[in-house]
């Protein structure tokens, strides 16, 4: 398959969005789950009062007065006690009623027609901070407030409601791994299994990040969430990195009684994106790889595997740029890969045995990913083997997350310490996320089970 460029969907309901047809009255909707502050206004949210967080929710507001103006407020406070917030102003109908899927937005955090704006695009009190999800076992309580009028001084508050959003759907298990020298979380469905399989691993920030894997797991996939360094006993940097480590997930994985064999996925980011290369190219069983904004060399650090080293693509730290802003942007850091000294440094991907998905954010900051998801199809076809299958998507920065994780253009990197620039515009990248969600479902569905369709959301 060859490079397919995506101007994401137009909305974040596409994929969920009732068919056209005529307006839905309100009393169509599911119950009033507000507060009413000194008059008739409900809140009105499908699903009711919560949901999973990849799931998006209909907001709707009735008992205005007909042409109304009201700002809707939208917060949250993550783990640690950090803020986020988003506004947009809207107009009541002539029949006093809000449906945020047939009314745009007339201002605020964002504008147009954008069903659930009010949740990417949250921003951070204080600068600098990454909405993420630490805790999966917890969901994020989503205050939601109508207030009468618009800024720069919206009216007293007309009602509010509150979306708890999950991370694990009901009868999702989280198992935590410690086997062997393996530190990780499995993550496996409701049901009966055996589930097709898939190991989960993210960037340079190190840790044990488990939102992806979780939510990935209420979509029919055993997932393993793994560490690989900074996580209890794993050593705290990427200093030395041996692929034996991530062979033994994988057979952990092959030999789990609730993983469907004979072979499992993998879904990398980042630095986790050219250690997934590594892990299909290899070690066996390993028949599907997602790569989000990974490169085709390896990187950071030598991979050590038996009696033989791939050498860490060259870099310069002294071609660190710094923005306008004041942001470290890394983009001119990495040498070109098939340059004679980095022959070494690339990963024969050629020698996988299943098919390869790279999705790519053309404003991604970090490094070439575009560039580097060409080389991967050019080296695949230049050895007979399957094109790999680019998703391209414009105005879309460097942390491709599941849908409706506010997009960071920039942030500290928790090994660094700096302010790092990632790329993209707000909502373009929202929406590459709600696409690219269904893309790599869809891929592991296709190569690991057979199956192409994907459980959508009844709404």
């Amino acid at each position: 398959m060859g490079v397919v460029l995506r101007a994401p969907p137009s909305t974040p309901f596409q994929h969920w969005a009732k068919p056209p047809g005529p307006p839905t009255d309100s009393a169509e909707l599911s119950r009033p789950c507000s507060t009413q502050v000194g008059m008739a206004a409900t809140l009105i949210l499908e699903p009711a009062d919560r949901c999973c967080w990849d799931e998006p929710v209909r907001i709707a507001v009735r008992g205005l007065a007909p042409e109304q103006r009201v700002t809707l407020r939208t917060s949250l406070h993550d783990e640690k006690g950090a803020l986020f917030r988003a506004h947009a102003r809207y107009r009541a109908d002539a029949r006093g009623e809000l449906d945020l899927e047939r009314a745009p937005s007339l201002g605020g955090s964002f504008a147009g027609l954008e069903p659930m704006g009010l949740l990417w695009a949250l921003k951070p009190e204080k600068a600098l901070v990454r909405l993420v999800k630490r805790d999966v076992r917890t969901p994020f309580a989503v205050e939601l407030e109508v207030l009468d009028g618009h800024d720069p001084e919206p009216g007293r508050l007309l009602c509010r409601a509150q979306n708890k959003r999950d991370f694990l759907q009901p009868g999702v298990r989280r198992e935590p791994v410690r086997a062997g020298r393996v530190r990780a979380a499995l993550f496996l469905p409701p049901g009966k299994g055996p589930f097709p399989g898939v190991i989960d691993l993210f960037g340079s920030g190190g840790g044990l990040c488990e939102y992806r894997a979780s939510l990935l797991a209420g979509h029919g996939f055993a997932v393993l969430a793994l560490a690989y360094f900074r996580f209890e006993d794993l050593p705290e940097d990427l200093n030395d990195v041996r692929l034996e480590y991530f062979e033994e997930a994988a057979d952990f994985m092959l030999q789990h009684p609730e993983v469907k064999g004979p072979s499992i996925g993998l879904l990398g980011f980042s630095k986790g994106g050219d250690l997934c290369l590594s892990m299909a190219s290899f070690l066996k069983g390993i028949t599907a790889t997602v790569l989000i904004n990974a490169c085709v060399a390896n990187t950071v650090t030598p991979l050590h595997y038996k009696d033989m080293i791939i050498p860490k693509l060259v870099d310069d730290l002294g071609k660190v740029k710094i923005t306008k802003s004041g942001f470290l942007t890394f983009m001119d850091t990495w040498s070109n890969p098939l340059e004679e000294r980095n022959h070494q440094s690339l990963i024969p991907l050629e020698k996988a045995q299943g098919p390869f998905l790279f999705i790519v954010g053309m404003d991604d900051q970090n490094w070439k990913s575009e560039f580097y998801a060409q080389i991967a199809s050019e080296r695949l076809q230049a050895h007979g083997k399957e094109r790999p299958q680019i998703i391209c998507y414009p105005e879309t920065g460097h942390c491709i997350d599941p849908p409706y994780f506010p997009p960071s253009r920039a942030s500290v990197h928790a090994v660094l310490g700096e302010a790092i620039f990632y790329g993209g515009e707000p909502k373009a990248h929202s929406k590459a996320q709600v696409d690219a969600w269904q893309q790599i479902q869809t891929f592991f569905r296709k190569h690991l089970n057979g199956k192409k369709c994907v459980k959508h959301s009844k709404i």
